[in-house]
């Protein structure tokens, strides 16, 4: 099956790992788009490129301040992705208190064998 265009939803856009470093640094606050350039050390015009592509999903939201265009994040598009991750995190969260019991032995054992 073919994959989607990457502006198609969410999900594509914030495959990409540049996008998902602007939009952290958008959930810090409000940008410039030569903030982001400075930031992640790319070319502008690759910037532009995948501020386009969040744009285009509503990730990212732009308005005009004089001279300057400033880029916000729209979090609300990520809501299905959270529902998505959700259904994992009760997998997640079992393992992780396995894993505590199992450090827990150990330190047992260690402390056992300190005596």
């Amino acid at each position: 099956m073919a994959r989607a265009a990457t502006t198609t939803d969410a999900f594509n856009a914030v495959a990409e790992p540049r996008r998902r470093q602007i939009l952290d640094l958008l959930a810090q606050r409000e940008r410039p788009v030569n903030d982001l350039v400075e930031l992640l050390g790319l070319a502008q015009p690759q910037v532009s490129k995948h501020l386009r592509v969040l744009r285009e999903v509503d990730l990212v939201r732009v308005r005009d301040e004089g001279r300057q265009r400033m880029y916000r994040l729209n979090a609300e598009p990520l809501k299905p992705i959270h529902e998505w991750l959700r259904k994992y995190e009760q997998n997640w969260n079992e393992r992780f208190d396995l894993m505590d019991e199992v450090l827990e032995e150990l330190k047992e054992q260690e402390d056992d064998r300190d005596d």
